[in-house]
């Protein structure tokens, strides 16, 4: 997708994507290494009652299923930050997780007119409806050369 293509109160929708117990572990192990994110056996007696995982692998799942949906080929080169990040409802083993992105804001930056501005709220919903994670982010698009004076 196109920075011209970006209005604002639009909605993208992206995923699904399903969650595996091996992916959960791989990312925890390597990243989080949390015992509830890495210690099947362990998970099941804690506050969760079994394995979940790490918020910052379900912020790489939303990423991922961004870039698949909007980013990949476009100008986007970056981001500034995020805004709050969430995390609602616990992601398990064999949840299925899909993207909705509105976009809040379109713009050119007053002081570099080759720096297009997207800000957009993000929220990643499970199989039951539940909002697992909510955050807002700003992306950053190359619009080309400056234009002359």
């Amino acid at each position: 997708m196109k920075f011209a293509d970006f209005k604002q109160g639009m909605v993208i929708h992206a995923g699904p994507v399903t969650v595996t117990e091996a992916e959960i572990l791989e990312f925890a192990r390597k990243y989080d290494p949390q015992w509830f994110h890495t210690d099947v056996q362990r998970a099941q007696q804690g506050r969760w009652g079994g394995l979940i995982a790490s918020g910052w692998h379900t912020c790489a799942m939303a990423m991922r299923m961004a870039v698949d949906a909007v980013l990949r080929d476009s100008e986007s080169f970056g981001s500034p930050g995020l805004g709050e990040v969430r995390w609602r409802v616990p992601v398990r083993p064999g949840d299925k997780l899909r993207l909705e992105a509105r976009v809040h804001g379109v713009r050119v930056s007053s002081s570099r007119k080759d720096l297009g501005i997207v800000t957009w709220g993000w929220i990643v919903h499970n199989q039951h409806d539940e909002a697992v994670l909510e955050l807002d982010a700003t992306s950053l698009f190359e619009l080309g050369e400056s234009p002359s004076a």
